[in-house]
C-alpha cells in the first residue's frame, strides 16, 4: 500500500492581534519530501506514523509531502494559508496513486480570511483524492471540530493526554489508517458538539474533571474491540469562530448505533462536569510573587496564564515583572518576552550598555501597557537553538537579547519560538536556569520541560489573550448562548 503523509499545524488565539506569518513557520523549519522523515523519525506525529509503519509488518511505501509547524499565535496570514494549500495540491498531484492519507493537523487554526483552515485543507485533499481514498486526520485535542472536518474525513483521532504526546497521536492515526486500507475495519464516526468552553486551568488530563472525562474515553475503547477511537476535544478557549465549542468524536468499526450511543454518553459526561471545568487555581499576581520569593527552594515556576505563548498569546506581558520590581523582591528570576521593537533598541545600545526604555505591551495593547525599566544588556544572539526535548529539533527565536533588570534576567526575542518554556533556550544564551529562584513560564500547562529542575508551579491570575477569565474576553463570533458565558440548559444548545 502507498500512504501519503502531510503534517501542518498552528493553533490560533483570536485575542492576539499579531498575525502568524510564513516567518513563524520558517522559524521551526519547513520540510518537504524525504526531509520530513529524515528530520522527524522518532519525533512528534511524523515519528509516530513511522513507528506504526515499522511495526505493521506490511509492504508499505510512504510518500512524505510536507511538514510545516508554527507555535500558537494570532490568525495565520492569507499568504500562509495559500502557501500550504498550494503545497498540498502540488504534493498530492505529484504523488500518483495513493491508497490512504495520514493528515496530521492541529484543528484550531484560523486565517485572516477564514475560520476553518483545516476543514478547507481536508476539503482540498478530498477533492484531489476522490471519495474512495481513506483520509485519517490526527489532531491536537484542543481542536475545534467542524462539520466539514467530520464530513470529509474517514476517521479523526486526537491527543489522549495533556501535556500532549504527538508521537502517540501520530501512531494511533497511522495504525488506524493501515487497518482501513487493508480492509480490516470500516469506520463510522459519530460526533457531538457541546455549547461549552472553559479556561485552561483544568486542562491537565492527570487530575480533576479532565482525567475523569479522558479516562472514560479510554475505558470505552478497552471495553469493545469495535470502538476504534474516542476523541475528546475541549477546544482551546481563545478561538472566536462561528462553529466554536467543545466536541467529542467516536470512531467505531461498522456499528453506527453504537457510535451514536457512545457519543451521547461521552458528551453527556463532559456536560455533567461543566462547572468543575471552570474551577480556578490561579492566585493574584502579588500573592504569587511573594509565594515564590518565600519558597524554601527553587526553581519556582510562575505560570503566566494570561500570556501563555504556547496558547497563542503575544508574549509581551510585563505584569509579573512590574510586581517583582514594585514589591522590591530580591530573589532572582527569569522572564521571557517576545518584543521585536525592544530587541532592536537593545541591540542598538550594545552589550554592557545600561538602557532605560519602555518594555512590554507593544503587541497586545488591549491588555498591557509599556513599563519603563532600567537594565543592562548582557548578551546578544541570533536566536538559533537546538532542542532535544521538544517536537522541533531546532528553532529560530530571531535576534535575542539577555537583559538584566534588577533581580530579573530577561530573555527578549523577536520571534515566539518556545519563549522561555524550555530550559535549553536559556542555556543557549549562557544562562543556567537552575541558578535562579523563580522562572516565569509563558504557558498554562506545559510545565514538563522545567519539571526536572523545578519545585512548585504557581498559577498566576494574569490578564491577557490567554487569560482564565473567558467571560472577560471580547467575543464576537462564538455561538451564543454558550456556557459559562451564559447559562445553557443542555449541551445540545
Amino acid at each position: 500500500m502507498r500512504l501519503a503523509v502531510i503534517h501542518i499545524g498552528q493553533e490560533t488565539n483570536d485575542f492576539n492581534p499579531v498575525p502568524t506569518t510564513m516567518r513563524d513557520y520558517e522559524s521551526f523549519g519547513l520540510f518537504e519530501g524525504e526531509a520530513v522523515f529524515e528530520q522527524f523519525r522518532g519525533v512528534g506525529q511524523v515519528g509516530g506514523y513511522l513507528a506504526a509503519v515499522d511495526e505493521a509488518g506490511r509492504q508499505i511505501r510512504s510518500v512524505p509531502i510536507i511538514r510545516g509547524w508554527a507555535t500558537a499565535g494570532g490568525r495565520i496570514t492569507t499568504e500562509a494559508r495559500l502557501f500550504f494549500e498550494d503545497k498540498i495540491r502540488a504534493g498530492l498531484q505529484a504523488a500518483g496513486k495513493i491508497d490512504g492519507l495520514a493528515l496530521q493537523l492541529h484543528g484550531a487554526c484560523a486565517a485572516e480570511d477564514m475560520d476553518d483552515v483545516e476543514g478547507a485543507q481536508i476539503e482540498l485533499c478530498r477533492s484531489i483524492l476522490g471519495p474512495g481514498v481513506p483520509i485519517v486526520v490526527s489532531l491536537d485535542h484542543h481542536a475545534n471540530i467542524t462539520r466539514k472536518m467530520v464530513g470529509l474525513s474517514t476517521a479523526i483521532v486526537a491527543h489522549r493526554t495533556q501535556p500532549h504526546d504527538p508521537f502517540d497521536t501520530g501512531k494511533i492515526g497511522a495504525e488506524l489508517l493501515i487497518r482501513i486500507v487493508a480492509g480490516e475495519v470500516k469506520p463510522v464516526m459519530a460526533w457531538r458538539k457541546l455549547r461549552l468552553i472553559s479556561h485552561q486551568e483544568q486542562f491537565l488530563t492527570s487530575k480533576g474533571p479532565m482525567k475523569v472525562w479522558f479516562d472514560r474515553a479510554r475505558a470505552m475503547e478497552a471495553a469493545d474491540p469495535r470502538v476504534l477511537h474516542v476523541g475528546n476535544c475541549p477546544m482551546q478557549p481563545w478561538l472566536d469562530v462561528a462553529e466554536g465549542g467543545w466536541a467529542s468524536i467516536v470512531v467505531v468499526d461498522g456499528d453506527r448505533a453504537l457510535a451514536e450511543k457512545l457519543a451521547d454518553e461521552i458528551a453527556g459526561l463532559a456536560w455533567s462536569m461543566r462547572a468543575e471545568f471552570q474551577k480556578k487555581d490561579a492566585v493574584p499576581i502579588d500573592v504569587a510573587v511573594r509565594m515564590a520569593d518565600e519558597a524554601p527552594s527553587g526553581v519556582v515556576c510562575l505560570s503566566d496564564t494570561g500570556d501563555t505563548v504556547f496558547g497563542g498569546a503575544a508574549g509581551d506581558s510585563n505584569l509579573i515583572l512590574e510586581s517583582i520590581l514594585r514589591l522590591g523582591i530580591k530573589s532572582t528570576g527569569l522572564i521571557p518576552m517576545i518584543e521585536p521593537v525592544t530587541v532592536a533598541r537593545l541591540i542598538e545600545a550594545g552589550v554592557r550598555a545600561t538602557v532605560t526604555l519602555p518594555i512590554g505591551g507593544h503587541a497586545a495593547t488591549a491588555f498591557f501597557r509599556p513599563l519603563e525599566v532600567t537594565g543592562t544588556v548582557r548578551r546578544i544572539g541570533d536566536g538559533r537553538v537546538r532542542l532535544e526535548e521538544h517536537r522541533a529539533p531546532g528553532i529560530d527565536m530571531g535576534r535575542t537579547v539577555v537583559f538584566e533588570v534588577g533581580p530579573v534576567t530577561m530573555l527578549i526575542s523577536e520571534l515566539r519560538g518556545v519563549a522561555g518554556n524550555v530550559p535549553a533556550v536559556y542555556r543557549a544564551f549562557g544562562v543556567e536556569p537552575i541558578e535562579y529562584k523563580m522562572a516565569v513560564l509563558k504557558t498554562a500547562s506545559n510545565f514538563q520541560y522545567f519539571a526536572p529542575i523545578s519545585s512548585p508551579v504557581i498559577r498566576v491570575d494574569t490578564r491577557g489573550p490567554g487569560q482564565s477569565d473567558v467571560a472577560g474576553l471580547p467575543w464576537k463570533r462564538i455561538p451564543r448562548p454558550i456556557y459559562p458565558l451564559e447559562e445553557v440548559g443542555s449541551w445540545r444548545g
